[in-house]
C-alpha cells in the first residue's frame, strides 16, 4: 500500500501558494507568489516606518517597524511591498539581508533586524602613529563603500 502524499499549501522559507492538482484559478496562485518573488529577489526598502505612505507608487517596498498601525497593524518586522492595488508582506527569515535605500546600508536578520555601526576613526592616545590611523580609516571607508556601514 502506497502511503498518503502530503502536500504542502506554501514553501516554507516565505510562504510562497504552492500549485496542487486540479485546482481551479491557478493564475490567482502563481501571480501570488511571482508578487512575492518580485518583492524578494533583490529586496530593497525605501525606509522603516508604523504607517503605511499615503500615495506608495506601485512596487514600492517598507520595512514595517515595531508598532505598526493602520492596514501594517500586525506586520511588524516584515516586509510590505504594494503592488499599485493593495499590500502584500514577507515575515523575514534568518539570515535574509535588505539594503536600506534612506540610510543606504545593508541590514541583516537573525531573531531581529540588525544593522552594522561605524565606528569612530582612532584619535588621541600615548603614542600617534598617523600610518596606522591613516589605514583604519581606510578600512572603515571602504567598509562604508560596501554599504555595511552608513557613509558619512
Amino acid at each position: 500500500m502506497s502511503l498518503p502524499v502530503d502536500l504542502d499549501t506554501a514553501t516554507a522559507r516565505h510562504g510562497f501558494p504552492m500549485l496542487v492538482a486540479g485546482q481551479a484559478q491557478k493564475e490567482f496562485f502563481v501571480n501570488e507568489a511571482l508578487a512575492r518573488i518580485d518583492a524578494l529577489l533583490h529586496p530593497a526598502f525605501e525606509t522603516v516606518a508604523n504607517t503605511p505612505p499615503a500615495v506608495p507608487a506601485a512596487g514600492e517596498c517598507w520595512l514595517v517597524g515595531p508598532a505598526p498601525l493602520g492596514a501594517w497593524e500586525g506586520q511588524a518586522d516584515a516586509l510590505a511591498f504594494w503592488d499599485g492595488v493593495q499590500w502584500s508582506f514577507c515575515a523575514p527569515a534568518d539570515g535574509m539581508q535588505m539594503f536600506d535605500r534612506a540610510e543606504g546600508q545593508w541590514i541583516l536578520f537573525r531573531s531581529g533586524w540588525r544593522r552594522a555601526t561605524r565606528p569612530q576613526t582612532p584619535t588621541g592616545g600615548s603614542t600617534i602613529d598617523v600610518e596606522a590611523r591613516a589605514a583604519i580609516g581606510a578600512i572603515i571607508d571602504a567598509i562604508a563603500t560596501l554599504s555595511i556601514i552608513r557613509n558619512e
